[in-house]
């Protein structure tokens, strides 16, 4: 499998019995439907975003690119959550997060914790 962002090859990275791929380049991050959501809440799961943030954040302005999986164009997302975080989704198939962002979506900070307990 490619990037979809810089096309360079992706490699697979493991944690708690599910695997990732991971651009061998950038470091952008590609989950299965599904993985994304359950990695979240396990502890150290945020060391599989490895990559540069500054390269993330670069990369973040490149909205128009499709799935690896399928080839159809990606949604670009705002999380519900934390609408500071956009991210790429096929509804099918699965998310690709940008270097840094998969961190950022895992890690909460107390402000976001009480806007949310607010709603």
């Amino acid at each position: 499998m490619d990037c979809p962002k810089c096309h360079a090859p992706m490699a697979e990275a493991s944690m708690e019995r599910m695997v990732v791929d991971r651009c061998t380049a950038c470091f952008g991050i590609w989950f299965d439907s599904g993985e994304a959501e359950r990695l979240k809440d396990k502890w150290m799961s945020e060391f599989l975003d490895s990559g540069d943030i500054e390269v993330g954040k670069a990369n973040d302005e490149i909205t128009d690119i499709n799935c690896p999986i399928c080839g159809k164009q990606m949604e670009h997302v705002k999380d519900a959550d934390q609408p500071h975080i956009g991210y790429e989704i096929c509804r099918e198939h699965g998310m690709y997060f940008d270097a840094g962002e998969f961190t950022d979506f895992k890690n909460h900070t107390l402000w976001e914790k009480m806007t949310k307990f607010i709603r």
